[in-house]
């Protein structure tokens, strides 16, 4: 039997398991939010299998790919994470291949961050897969209640 290696929660996290009171729980926005992340999540690792792609390296190669020769103190802003956080995805983007860094086309004294043909390639790649699962996961719900979540979620963001 080979051993599962596949990092993420288990579907059954975030079901409701009978014979147990929540009592309030489902009244929290920040239970329903987590239970709804983890689902979503779920879904994502499922549709990056095999990739050893995290939310936050997709998130990364999707910026980068937006924003070439972004630097990566400014990635770092972008992901919330602090500037060493920032350095070791740089170091583990350029060292899958997936990105370099080279003297910015603006500024030759400042380095920037550029995707590589197979970054590129990569991107493009999981950017289908993680769109036809996000379809898949949203069919939950209309596309006028989608809208509506999308225009919540960013209003709580704020």
């Amino acid at each position: 039997m080979q051993k599962q290696t596949q990092r993420g929660p288990r579907p059954s996290s975030v079901a409701r398991v009978d014979g147990i009171d929540y009592l309030d729980l489902g009244e929290h926005l920040g239970y329903a939010l987590r239970r709804a992340q983890v689902a979503a999540f779920d879904a994502f690792h499922r549709a990056t299998a095999g990739a050893g792609i995290t939310p936050p390296r997709f998130t990364a190669l999707v910026i980068l790919q937006a924003n070439p020769g972004i630097s990566q103190s400014r990635l770092g802003e972008v992901l919330g994470t602090a500037r060493s956080g920032a350095m070791l995805l740089a170091d583990w983007l350029e060292g899958r291949g997936y990105a370099e860094r080279r003297h910015r086309a603006d500024d030759a004294r400042a380095w920037g961050l550029y995707l590589t043909a197979r970054g590129q390639h990569e991107i493009d790649r999981l950017r289908r897969r993680v769109r036809a699962s996000d379809r898949r996961f949203a069919a939950r719900i209309s596309l006028r209640q989608r809208r509506q979540l999308f225009a919540l979620l960013e209003r709580l963001s704020r």
